[in-house]
């Protein structure tokens, strides 16, 4: 066996993204991978928003019901094995060495050196997860041309697309959605939509690829409604379990509905503690329903808006959207080149009329909400020392 750095040395030193994109390289990785392993049943979950939570909803009703599944999802917010979920828990850093090994062995050093972050990632979660019954595979940023659309799949789950990754996916709905639709296999699910014109294009692109594409009725599912209630969800979030269980339902798989009451999502719309809530959103899509969440849990109370950004998102937007839910914004510092610049950030609350300060911790008589990105969440959790094993 050829041998290999150890997995968090070599992912380490891996780019996140390349300023020109190979389309064919992971192609070529893949088909070196792929007579070496197993593939199981995999669900394919493509979209701007949801996609996290979704997949993570299918994956436990699943395990609940007694299948072995993995789910491999992203970014992830403390560590690395977050990002590929295997039969009710995170990886293992042995786990993660074993499939690392195998997996550089068959690529070779030059292809596995050459493959992105993402790229060599999605690899990674096919060799760990072989072995299991079904993947719930997320997407990152794109579709069509993602890392995790070289694989076959048994169906595509497409959750609400936005206008987000603008640079990489085009500056407007209409290329957005092509890009992310036309990942779809033969099978498609597309989740309650907020453009109207996602639709037309998702039956656009069925018809040319000659594919059967579902949705979600608009109709509220009671039971379901009754136990997200219960559970104190979001209403984005029952909108999420109904994806997943229509997805489940369609392809005839087994589970319960009251295995809900086992999902435990951190970082979307999470209770972290009494008087916080994190979720890892970023962008101005997932602030709509936020709001709306922010809404239905503090009624007219307003709350602290912890906060930062990276410079591709629509903060302007997303600031005026939650204005009248917050009383003011703490600016939480993010370690990444990517943050907007703090004087454009302020510039905006300025311009916004709302009042800001540096973020120096918590306190008990005030309800904080920390929104932002991964990021955002990250730098949280560490400034308040938050025991992550607990959550």
């Amino acid at each position: 066996m050829l041998s290999s750095p150890s997995f968090e040395a070599f992912i380490t030193d891996k780019p996140l993204y390349y300023k020109e994109i190979d389309h064919e390289r992971v192609h070529k990785a893949y088909a070196l991978l792929k007579p070496h392993i197993e593939q199981p049943l995999t669900i394919h979950v493509v979209g701007t928003n949801g996609k996290g939570s979704t997949g993570r909803i299918m994956a436990i009703l699943l395990h609940e019901a007694g299948k072995r599944v993995g789910h491999f999802s992203s970014p992830h917010i403390m560590k690395f094995n977050e990002r590929i979920w295997l039969e009710g828990k995170d990886s293992s850093d042995e786990e993660l060495e074993e499939a690392h090994a195998k997996l550089y062995t068959i690529l070779g050093q030059e292809m596995s050196e050459s493959l992105s972050y993402f790229e060599y990632t999605t690899l990674l979660a096919f060799v760990a997860m072989e072995k299991l019954d079904v993947i719930v595979l997320e997407a990152g940023l794109g579709g069509e041309f993602d890392a995790t659309n070289v694989c076959s799949k048994v169906l595509s789950v497409i959750t609400p697309i936005g206008l987000d990754h603008q640079d990489f996916l085009g500056d407007n709905i209409e290329s957005i959605a092509k890009t992310k639709l036309k990942s779809i296999g033969k099978k498609a699910l597309l989740g309650l939509q907020v453009y109207d014109e996602v639709y037309d294009i998702a039956d656009e692109i069925a018809k040319e690829k000659g594919a059967v594409i579902s949705r979600v009725e608009k109709a509220p599912f009671t039971h379901l409604l009754e136990i997200t209630e219960a559970l104190c969800w979001a209403d984005y979030l029952y909108e999420n379990a109904k994806l997943a269980s229509k997805a489940l339902d369609i392809l005839s798989l087994p589970y319960r509905l009251e295995s809900l009451k086992e999902v435990k999502i951190f970082g979307r719309f999470y209770p972290l503690l009494p008087n916080v809530t994190i979720d890892v959103g970023h962008n101005l899509l997932g602030a709509k329903a936020l709001k709306r969440a922010l809404k239905k849990k503090y009624k007219d109370e307003k709350v602290i808006l912890v906060y930062n950004t990276l410079d591709d998102k629509d903060y302007e937007s997303i600031l005026f959207e939650f204005k009248d839910s917050i009383k003011c914004v703490e600016l939480m510092h993010i370690t990444t080149q990517r943050a907007v610049k703090e004087e454009n950030l302020k510039e905006v609350l300025d311009k916004l009329d709302i009042t800001y300060k540096k973020f120096d911790g918590i306190v008990n008589s005030e309800n904080y909400f920390v929104f932002g990105s991964f990021y955002v969440v990250e730098a949280f959790l560490k400034k308040i020392e938050f025991n992550f094993k607990n959550k």
